[in-house]
Formats: structure tokens, C-alpha cells, sequence
């Protein structure tokens, strides 16, 4: 079994590994035809990557170039040498240390930096014309997820941040999808898991009270983070239930889960309930740290076979 297991994960790598190659093949088709308009202008496209850093960051040094360029040390020194003797780039002594030479552009360096960057501007905009304004939000939320993904992004940053909104159509069969997936690969739950999932989704969108059930979605360029649910529990009058927190494991450390059960309980406050509910697993230990630090006490734990394993059920309820 475990053979197989790793084998599988092999054949995952491998599906992965070439999926990336065939969109980088794709791109640089992309990319090349972008490239034929930055050779309307007298500069390779390496000469205008470097203009157009020089220009975003001035003044800089060769060496933050070549690291934040990845470029051979011989490679940058004969470009730079170039585009310096035609007038380009320039050179002055830092203001910190007079013994450090800082690039900047010439005032032809500028100009030159404004064609080529208006150049750029109007190929992307014939590259993207005539594709919907959906799609393209969906194109430029994959392109940042990419960025984010391969180490582009810093943690931290505003790019980093996330909204929250109430849900909308097709959110809760994304979120059964998702969720499903999310718990079969980290914790090994079957579909009935997904079963479950579904009919929760499902009851919500049939008979849900909107001023005293809601859906949070915790959103980033269009990208769904997490969620979490507040319903009218079916039975105990003045209790509400919290369900199906979840948070994807690349916005994990961004307090999503934290913020998305506290508005649950602001929520639950206003609209009049006395006690939140909760039933969850103990496998699911970060999501029972979010509750405590919430102030929800356990009150109830059972062993229980579901989702094809032998688990320890708990609930937990916080008193309003």
C-alpha cells in the first residue's frame, strides 16, 4: 500500500511537472509576441528588463540587478556597459557611501523607458482584447495566485491581505468541492464526508433566514480562501450553530480562520442568540485552537467511525 502511495504521488509530480511545462511553452508564445513589439525599439528584450528596473527602482546598484534579475555577473556587466556607452544608463555616488556607484537613468534612458513601457502597455491590451471581463478577472487572480505560489510575493505585503463577503451563486458547491478535496488529502475522509457537506449546503440554500443565518467568504483576487456558516440550530431555540470552518492551506497564517469565527460571534450577538454550538473532530487541532482562543469550551466528546475512520467527535458551545 504504501509502494502504491508513493507511487501515486510520483504519477501526481509528474501530471504537475508537466502541466507547468506545457504552460510555460504557451506563455513564451504569449511572451514572444510581446517581445516582437519591444524590438520595434533598438534594445534586445534583456536590455529593456534592465531599463525598466533601473527606471521602477533608481537609484540601484548592479548587484541588487543581477540578484533580483538572475543574471550572469559577465552577462549584466557587458549590457550595462552597453546601454551605459550608448547613453542610456548613468552613474552617480550614493548619498550614504560616495564609494558606491548607483545606476540611473539618463534623461535619453527615460525617454526610452517611456516608449518601451507604453509599447508593452498597448501589446498586452491587443493580447487581451476581446476576452470577457470575467475572464479576465479570472486571469489576472491566476496570474497573482502564480506569483504568490512561486515566491513573488513577500508575506506580509498588502497583496497579501484578503474581503470578506456573504455568498453568492455557485460558493457552496465550490466550498463542498473544495472542502472534500482539502480533508480526503490531509486527514483521508471519504465521500461521505462529501455527503455531508452537501446536505449542510444544501438545507442553507433551501431555507435559510438571512438576518439570522449568514455565509462568510474570505476572498482574494477572486480567489476563495475560506468560509465558515452560522444557522439556527433545529432544535434548542436562542442556539445557533457554527459550521464547516475551513481555510486553504496557502492563506493559512493570514488569521483568516480567527476572523472568520469571530464574526460568526458578533454575528450571533445581534441577532439575538444566547449560545453558539459546534461539532467537530480532534484530529482538526488548529481549528480547536481558534475556538478556544474564541472562548468555546468542550462539552461533549465521543468516539464515532465516519468518513471512514475511527475519530473522536467533539462539540463545543459559547455562551453569548
Amino acid at each position: 500500500m504504501r509502494g502504491a502511495r508513493r507511487t501515486g504521488h510520483a504519477s501526481e509530480r509528474d501530471a504537475l511537472v508537466a502541466t507547468v511545462r506545457r504552460f510555460n511553452r504557451f506563455y513564451t508564445r504569449q511572451v514572444g509576441a510581446l517581445d516582437e513589439g519591444l524590438l520595434r525599439n533598438p534594445f534586445t528584450l534583456s536590455e529593456a528588463r534592465v531599463i525598466y528596473e533601473i527606471a521602477q527602482r533608481q537609484p540601484t546598484t548592479a548587484t541588487e540587478l543581477r540578484k533580483d534579475l538572475r543574471l550572469d555577473a559577465g552577462y549584466l556587466s557587458r549590457l550595462l556597459r552597453s546601454l551605459g556607452q550608448r547613453g542610456v544608463i548613468g552613474k552617480r555616488a550614493s548619498d550614504i557611501d560616495g564609494r558606491r556607484s548607483m545606476l540611473v537613468l539618463t534623461k535619453a534612458g527615460r525617454m526610452a523607458f517611456r516608449k518601451l513601457d507604453a509599447a508593452s502597455k498597448k501589446d498586452v491590451e491587443a493580447w487581451l482584447e476581446g476576452v470577457p471581463r470575467e475572464e479576465a478577472q479570472r486571469l489576472a487572480g491566476a496570474m497573482r495566485v502564480i506569483e504568490r505560489t512561486l515566491g513573488g510575493e513577500a508575506k506580509g505585503e498588502t497583496g497579501a491581505s484578503y474581503t470578506l463577503r456573504r455568498h453568492k451563486v455557485g460558493d457552496t458547491g465550490w466550498i463542498t468541492h473544495r472542502q472534500a478535496i482539502l480533508y480526503h488529502q490531509e486527514y483521508g475522509w471519504d465521500e461521505t464526508y462529501e455527503a455531508l457537506i452537501a446536505r449542510i449546503m444544501a438545507d442553507f440554500l433551501d431555507d435559510h433566514d438571512a438576518g439570522r443565518e449568514r455565509c462568510w467568504i474570505a476572498e482574494r483576487d477572486g480567489e476563495t480562501l475560506g468560509s465558515v456558516f452560522i444557522v439556527r440550530h433545529p432544535e434548542r431555540k436562542g442556539v445557533a450553530k457554527l459550521r464547516l470552518l475551513y481555510v486553504e492551506p496557502s492563506a493559512r497564517g493570514l488569521g483568516i480562520g480567527r476572523r472568520l469565527v469571530h464574526e460568526v460571534t458578533k454575528f450571533a450577538r445581534k441577532a439575538g442568540y444566547h449560545t453558539l454550538t459546534l461539532w467537530t473532530n480532534s484530529v482538526l487541532v488548529s481549528a480547536r485552537r481558534i475556538y478556544e482562543a474564541e472562548g468555546y469550551t468542550l462539552v461533549k466528546e465521543e468516539p464515532n467511525r465516519m468518513f471512514g475512520h475511527d475519530l473522536v467527535s467533539q462539540t463545543w458551545e459559547l455562551k453569548l
